[in-house]
């Protein structure tokens, strides 16, 4: 599956739903985005069964304020609807694919509770 450009609107429904979604955050003219962009859009080809969001932050900038970006690129990844991993810079190809292994590999149970457990005592 290749990469595809989120807006707005279609943000929130892609990452609610059931399976792992991959999202970069971008823009153009960051020199550490265009290193990452190939490296993402390779693991895209690499795991069909997962989804590749990018999101150009000059484009989508209420989209990047409201995910709180501040530094460019920065990844994020969404498992079942759940936020499990995000960071700023660009990551190695290695470190993605370990990065993809690890979120196949979370109990999700152990993951919505210790996330009730969090809510409850806020």
């Amino acid at each position: 599956m290749a990469t595809i450009e989120a807006t707005f609107d279609q943000f929130g429904p892609t990452v609610e739903k059931e399976g792992i979604v991959l999202v970069d955050f971008w823009a153009e003219w960051c020199g550490p985005c265009r290193m990452f962009g190939p490296i993402f859009e390779a693991a895209s080809e690499k795991h069909p069964d997962v989804t590749f969001l990018k999101v150009n932050t000059e484009k989508e900038q209420q989209l990047a304020a409201a995910a709180m970006i501040s530094s460019i690129p920065t990844l994020m990844a969404f498992r079942d609807g759940i936020a499990v991993f995000r960071q700023a810079g660009a990551l190695p190809a290695e470190a993605l694919e370990d990065l993809i292994s690890q979120i196949r590999e979370l109990d999700m149970d152990e993951v919505r509770r210790q996330v009730a457990e969090a809510e409850a005592n806020e």
